[in-house]
């Protein structure tokens, strides 16, 4: 999908356990197979180990709806955090793994099997 047109869900904390049930419920809601919902992390305040749990469960809630979730505007401490718990949630504006980075072209070199 074009970042333009992903469902984008704005995140505003403190955010409760009750809270996070609902906004699973929110992800599933937008997730379309194979897409993506930005999750704009901006407003959640400092973080903590409850911000990583929370991202978690929406990344599994989209996961379980055949799309995943992407990060805007997270604080560096919070991706720090996602980081050290081995949670690899894509941030807006970078290359996805396995991507080529944009304006980069691939070439075939001579005696290669594709030549």
């Amino acid at each position: 999908m074009d970042p333009r047109t992903d469902p984008v869900l704005v995140l505003r904390g403190p955010v409760t356990r009750d809270g996070v049930a609902g906004l699973c419920d929110v992800v599933r809601g937008r997730v379309i197979s194979g897409g993506v919902v930005v999750c704009d992390v901006r407003g959640l305040g400092p973080p903590g180990l409850a911000h990583v749990e929370l991202l978690a469960r929406l990344e599994l809630a989209a996961r379980r709806g055949g799309g995943r979730i992407r990060l805007r505007g997270p604080d560096p401490a919070l991706r720090a955090l996602l980081g050290l718990v081995g949670l690899g949630i894509q941030v807006e504006g970078e290359v996805e793994e396995g991507e080529p980075a944009g304006g980069v072209e691939e070439a075939v070199e001579a005696g290669d099997a594709a030549s």
